[in-house]
């Protein structure tokens, strides 16, 4: 039947398998062909037909190869975003380099306007957030 003794112990004991016991000691188990109460059967007949086990073959491989490209894919994400978390330093406001002589003169007269701004006799750059954010 495909089954272990003790499943058909069990069964025996629900009542779901007719049984009866001979003056021997032995258990005789009544089986009916043409009911499928035992279900042990299935996956015989399943792996009996070769189409279904090639489809099902097809399928795993597909679905292999589809996780394959999925994780070549996280990889090359993780990569890039390696790559770019390098370059955050890189990636600052830009300077004000290109600063002409008569804008370089006219500065100390701006920043003298304001009274949160450095002076110009200070040397120092305020960091581009606060100038981003007049703090």
């Amino acid at each position: 039947m495909g089954v272990s003794k003790d499943a058909l112990r069990q069964r025996i004991r629900r009542g779901t398998l007719r049984s009866d016991k001979g003056e021997d000691g032995r258990v005789y188990v009544y089986l009916d062909a043409s009911t499928d109460d035992v279900h042990a059967d299935a996956p015989r007949e399943a792996a009996a037909d070769p189409a279904l086990v090639d489809e099902l073959r097809d399928r795993v491989r597909y679905l292999e190869r589809q996780v394959e490209e999925e994780r070549d894919a996280r990889r090359r994400a993780d990569t890039l975003l390696a790559r770019l978390m390098d370059r955050v330093p890189e990636i600052e406001a830009p300077t004000d380099e290109r600063e002409t002589p008569q804008t370089a003169q006219e500065e100390p007269e701006r920043a003298a306007s304001r009274p949160d701004a450095p002076s110009a006799q200070e040397g120092t750059q305020r960091p581009w957030w606060r100038r981003m954010f007049g703090r």
